[in-house]
């Protein structure tokens, strides 16, 4: 299935900042009030492809901020607050009305709306059953339980709106352990949900082998899983493991994912960069290359230039080379992430050989030797977050982790100049009126 023309998503998806959605028509998609009437089949079916798709929107913004704040790359392009804002320049702040917060922030909150219009909409319509009602709704708090994970992750202490259903009276900011709790509640409701459920709708081919009641239940659990690990809860985190895709032995690869096109309408992997460019190009961290373990196949997500590149004092050798093409997919969550969350709980837990097995496990299949003998759960958490790193470089991933580690600061982390900060979160937006 093609993902939904983003023209259509105008209705759905407007570039508002404060969690709202006008009451627009729109000759290819479904009204507001035709939506919330009695909405028929194809346009319940047109939020759900418009959700899907939009949940990729944004997330470069996301990836290249995060990654800059933990050291994992720069983006060297025409926009000086890549190098200065996010890598804290002369203890610059992080300013609360920009790019690089409110576009992760505002395309994530646009999903969550998105998703609460199809829930508001199974509530007043009969075009379908009970059994796909569910459906719809499990789908609908499974994405907006990831949208609102994501949002969490980059506030934090701040903290974030979880009752945004009606735009006019938006809830307050909640703690982050309220925010954790809601997280985890809407996803548990969509698995719920689940049980029973038909889907009457079709999810891109990024979702293939997860497009069922039964194997989303599997991709919700996933999340619930790595939800709860960062939430500080390693006995839930495992609990959810055993009813999720998680295995031991399987394919590091397997899990749905965000897929491209060029086709008219679609987007590229934003993520992507051409090999060899200057003036927009994602620059590996020279740590990354100084740190690693000899063969590590993971280097080969990292191109060495033919020509070293600078800019605003930073320097690098190697580029991205994470995607091999504009239309690479993106993987949303995958086994290898599972096999690591699993490592990390039962190190938490002090289930020291079942940490072991999963951390060789991921070592062996990138080239590197085995850990030997019975390490501390310390030493095995030194390498889970060790794993991490290379694994989900330029993923999204690396400054959460640091923090959940309590790295995130200049001792662990480079400074590159003479007067550079560790940000540690980042402001709730201007826009918020808080």
């Amino acid at each position: 299935m093609k993902y939904i023309n983003l023209s259509i998503l105008a209705l759905l998806l407007l570039a508002i900042q404060a969690c709202t959605i006008d009451d627009q028509a729109d000759p290819n998609g479904p009204s507001i009030n035709s939506v919330l009437n009695n909405a028929s089949r194809a346009e319940l079916n047109l939020l759900v492809a418009g959700t899907e798709s939009a949940m990729r929107v944004g997330w470069d913004g996301y990836v290249t901020a995060t990654g800059s704040i933990a050291r994992e790359l720069y983006l060297f392009d025409a926009d000086p607050r890549n190098t200065e804002d996010l890598l804290g320049k002369e203890g610059t702040a992080l300013d609360a009305n920009t790019f690089y917060l409110t576009g992760p922030y505002n395309t994530r909150y646009r999903v969550v709306k998105n998703c609460n219009l199809l829930l508001g909409a199974l509530d007043n319509t009969s075009s379908v059953s009970e059994a796909e009602k569910d459906g719809y709704r499990a789908f609908a708090n499974t994405i907006k339980g990831l949208m609102m994970f994501q949002v969490l992750n980059m506030l934090n202490d701040n903290g974030i709106r979880v009752d945004v259903a009606d735009p006019k009276n938006l809830g307050p900011f909640v703690t982050k352990a309220e925010a954790f709790t809601a997280i985890r509640g809407i996803l548990d409701e969509g698995y719920a949900q689940l049980n029973g459920a038909d889907f009457a709708f079709s999810l891109s081919e990024g979702f293939a082998g997860f497009d069922s009641p039964t194997t989303f239940g599997e991709f919700n659990r996933a999340l619930a899983a790595k939800v709860a690990l960062y939430a500080g809860d390693n006995a839930a985190a495992l609990t959810h493991l055993n009813n999720s895709f998680f295995d031991l032995n399987g394919d590091l690869k397997t899990g749905p994912k965000h897929v491209f096109s060029t086709s008219s309408g679609d987007i590229l992997n934003p993520v992507y960069k051409a090999p060899g460019q200057s003036g927009d190009q994602i620059i590996v961290h020279n740590d990354y290359i100084a740190d690693a373990e000899a063969g590590d196949a993971r280097l080969q997500k990292f191109g060495l230039r033919l020509n070293p590149t600078s800019q605003d004092g930073l320097n690098g050798t190697h580029e991205t080379r994470l995607y091999g093409s504009n239309v690479s997919p993106i993987d949303i969550i995958r086994n290898e992430e599972l096999i690591l969350i699993y490592a990390e709980a039962s190190a938490r837990t002090d289930k020291v050989n079942d940490a072991l097995t999963a951390l060789n496990r991921i070592r062996l299949e990138h080239n590197l030797n085995p850990l030997q003998g019975t390490p501390t759960s310390a030493a095995l958490l030194d390498d889970v977050l060790f794993q991490r790193r290379y694994s989900f470089w330029s993923e999204g991933q690396y400054m959460f982790d640091l923090r959940r580690f309590g790295r995130l600061n200049d001792t662990f982390l480079p400074i590159d100049r003479p007067g550079d900060i560790i940000h540690t979160q980042f402001p709730i937006p201007l826009t918020e009126g808080q």
